[in-house]
C-alpha cells in the first residue's frame, strides 16, 4: 500500500501512526508516550500530563471520548474508565 504521507513530518498533532491498549498502573509511565489516551467506557480517568508533577482525574468522562493531553501516566487508582487506548 503506499503511503502518501510517509515523508511527512510526525507531529502530536498529525495523526496517529499506532494505537495501543492502556493498562493503567500505579507504578508505571506509559510505554509509549500518546498524543491522546481514548476512552472506550465511560468513567473516570487519572492521569499526570507529560509537564506536570501530579495526576488529575478526569471526571465522568464518556465513552468515545478523545482527550486531547499527552498523558505520561495513567494512574489504576482513581481510573475507573474502561478500554482505554492511546494513540501514538
Amino acid at each position: 500500500m503506499q503511503d502518501m504521507f510517509r515523508d511527512s513530518s510526525d507531529t502530536a498533532i498529525s495523526p496517529a501512526r499506532s494505537a495501543v491498549p492502556v493498562v493503567p498502573s500505579d507504578a508505571a509511565a506509559m510505554p509509549h508516550l500518546p498524543k491522546a489516551p481514548y476512552v472506550g467506557s465511560a468513567g473516570n480517568i487519572a492521569l499526570r500530563c507529560i509537564d506536570d508533577q501530579q495526576e488529575v482525574v478526569f471526571q465522568n468522562v464518556a465513552a468515545g471520548t478523545i482527550l486531547p493531553v499527552r498523558a505520561a501516566f495513567v494512574r489504576a487508582s482513581g481510573t475507573t474508565a474502561a478500554q482505554i487506548v492511546a494513540f501514538c
